[in-house]
Formats: C-alpha cells, sequence, structure tokens
C-alpha cells in the first residue's frame, strides 16, 4: 500500500523555499499530493494583484516536478468542513505543513480523525512569492 502524503499552499510563483518543502514532503511517503488554492481563494487571501500565474498554469508547473504526484484545484470557497472533506476523501497517512503554520491545530485535529500524523517541515532561508512580486514591482 503506497503512503500518501498530503500538502497545501498556492504556489504561485514556484520558488526554492516551495522545492525545499515539496521535496521533504515526498521523502515522507511514496506519493505526494497538492492541495492547491483556486484563483479566486488566493485574490481573497492575498489581494487582487494576485495570483499572479492562473490555477492552471500553477497546476502544471507543480505537475512538472517530479516528486509531485497529483495535484488537485480546490474549489473557490473552502470552509473548513471542505478542508475536512478532501481530509478524509484522500486518506493520507500524513500531512506536512511548513514549521509555523498558522492553521497547524485544525490540520492536526483533521489528521487525528483519520488517523494520520501531521509533520512539520522547517523553512529554508528563501524569498517567498510575496517577497519576490515585491522585487519584481509586480505588487
Amino acid at each position: 500500500m503506497k503512503k500518501v502524503v498530503l500538502v497545501g499552499g498556492c504556489f504561485d510563483i514556484i520558488h526554492y523555499g516551495h522545492i525545499h518543502f515539496l521535496k521533504h514532503a515526498k521523502t515522507l511517503g511514496d506519493y505526494l499530493i497538492v492541495a492547491l488554492e483556486s484563483d479566486k481563494n488566493i485574490r481573497r487571501l492575498k489581494g487582487k494583484k494576485r495570483p499572479i500565474h492562473g490555477q492552471n498554469q500553477r497546476r502544471e508547473m507543480l505537475e512538472s516536478l517530479s516528486f509531485v504526484d497529483q495535484v488537485i484545484i480546490l474549489k473557490d470557497e473552502m470552509k473548513d468542513k471542505d478542508y475536512f472533506d478532501l481530509v478524509k476523501k484522500v486518506k493520507p497517512q500524513i500531512i506536512a505543513v511548513t514549521k509555523g503554520d498558522l492553521i497547524i491545530g485544525k490540520k492536526k485535529k483533521q489528521a487525528e480523525e483519520i488517523g494520520a500524523e501531521v509533520i512539520e517541515i522547517s523553512k529554508v532561508d528563501s524569498p517567498s512569492t510575496s517577497e519576490i512580486a515585491k522585487l519584481l514591482k509586480i505588487e
């Protein structure tokens, strides 16, 4: 049986921090699934100038990475229940998060409900998408 790892995020401008996180997440199991935030949700979270790349472009970029096995584009109006329904459907053994994730409590509760484990991956010293967007004067 394959050990499934689930991660989530925006992954708008792919940068070294994303690569480090996704590669590390893949080492935790056999099959890496990325839950990708929709364009509409990113605009709500990050502002009207985002995302820089549309959800289909972001999906294609992620799918081109050898360590990403599947990308699921999330629906526009995700609520806590929707995220939990996705976790129940995917049934990962591991939910990987970035150290310092602001909603780790919710993710731990979801993991506990299905017998999965939450593993935190340390951040690396690398500019974030928002920092890169500011440097490029996109934001």
